[in-house]
């Protein structure tokens, strides 16, 4: 059953989002909440929301703000975050993660926004959206704090898929260069291969492969390879984008979400130590606000699945109202910008660029 409440859609600036409502941790008000706050600060967004109907409709109620810019689609179903992906994958159809990606495909909305489990979204994605032509290994891509003007750097993967070989590693790079691009307006991305060192003799022999591919198809894919980087890097001022398999994209941003979180609470405990310390902490409010602010991980809530026949954006399981319009910001910059198009596009010149580094990588070695 669909509830069909959304007002002219004829304004070529108008995006609409299809929005999981059921996958967080903190339930659909959580969700919905978030949708009023992007909602507030944007009159062009709107929205399919996917849940269970009567629910929804109470929930939308309460904000006057999404009257007349939600649609609901029934959806009983829940994807919980226990749940294994190849049962989601038989057993999806009727949860509103079914629903939401299927708004996608066909092409009701420009973006699906989920903060339900990784691992179902990416393999429902996959099956009803499917992979981009010339795509091996989709990959998931965020936004990492750094010191760059812009505030963030792009990493991927960081978990669609624990391997990754040469191949994938340079589409991952035309991915991410598209992505820094369309979504922080940099036209000349710089790309960072990670790796243990940055001596062009280190590492995996797929790394090594890697590198070389990726920096003979820089000048026709208009980006700046700079190389090897490590660790240290990431949220350095040195690259853009940050290259990496899923395996070791996933433990480096659980090991600085740990690290953010740790910091945060030593902090707090420092302060907190004498009636001295406490003064300081007032002293210093406002500074300490700005950094509350600036680590904040709400603020750059939302990996990208890159490398399907459509955008999914994925917010962080435990995401609040702020934290999930976070997520919305993100993909509706995303739909604004026509990225699935021009990714699309990038990914088909893709293949061109990796057969003539591969002869010519053949005929250097030849």
């Amino acid at each position: 059953m669909t509830s069909n409440t959304m007002s002219d859609q004829t304004d070529a600036r108008i995006v609409t989002l299809s929005i999981d409502a059921m996958g967080g941790d903190q339930g659909p008000a959580a969700v919905i909440g978030g949708l009023a706050l992007s909602a507030e600060k944007n009159p062009d967004i709107r929205y399919i929301v996917n849940g269970p109907q009567d629910e929804l409709e109470r929930l939308i109620a309460k904000h006057k703000v999404l009257r007349g810019i939600c649609e609901i689609r029934d959806a009983g179903g829940v994807v919980s975050m226990e749940d294994k992906p190849s049962q989601v994958m038989r057993h999806g159809k009727g949860t509103s993660m079914f629903s939401a990606i299927d708004a996608v495909r066909a092409g009701d909305a420009s973006v699906c926004v989920s903060c339900g489990n990784t691992g179902a979204l990416m393999a429902l994605s996959m099956v009803r959206l499917r992979k981009l032509p010339g795509i091996n290994r989709p990959a998931i891509a965020v936004l990492w704090p750094s010191r760059n003007p812009g505030g963030f750097n792009v990493m991927l993967d960081v978990g669609a898929d624990v391997r990754a070989d040469e191949q994938d590693l340079l589409q991952y790079a035309m991915m991410g260069a598209s992505y820094a691009r369309n979504g922080m307006g940099l036209e000349r991305p710089r790309i960072g291969l990670l790796n243990v060192g940055t001596e062009e003799h280190k590492g995996r022999a797929e790394l090594k492969a890697a590198h070389d591919l990726i920096s003979l198809a820089a000048e026709d894919a208009n980006y700046e390879f700079v190389g090897f980087v490590e660790g240290g890097d990431i949220p350095s001022d040195r690259v853009d984008v940050i290259v990496t398999d899923g395996f070791t994209g996933n433990i480096a941003l659980k090991t600085g979400e740990g690290t953010a979180s740790l910091i945060s609470s030593l902090l707090r405990e420092a302060f907190e130590y004498s009636p001295l310390s406490r003064l300081a902490a007032l002293l210093a409010l406002t500074s300490l606000k700005r950094l509350k602010k600036r680590i904040d991980p709400r603020r750059v809530n939302g990996g990208v699945f890159l490398g399907l026949n459509g955008t999914v954006v994925k917010s962080h399981g435990a995401a609040d109202a702020m934290g999930f319009s976070a997520a919305v910001k993100l993909a509706f910059q995303l739909a604004q910008s026509g990225f699935s198009d021009k990714l699309a596009a990038r990914v088909a010149s893709a293949a061109t660029l990796q057969q003539d580094a591969a002869t010519t990588s053949d005929n250097k070695s030849g």
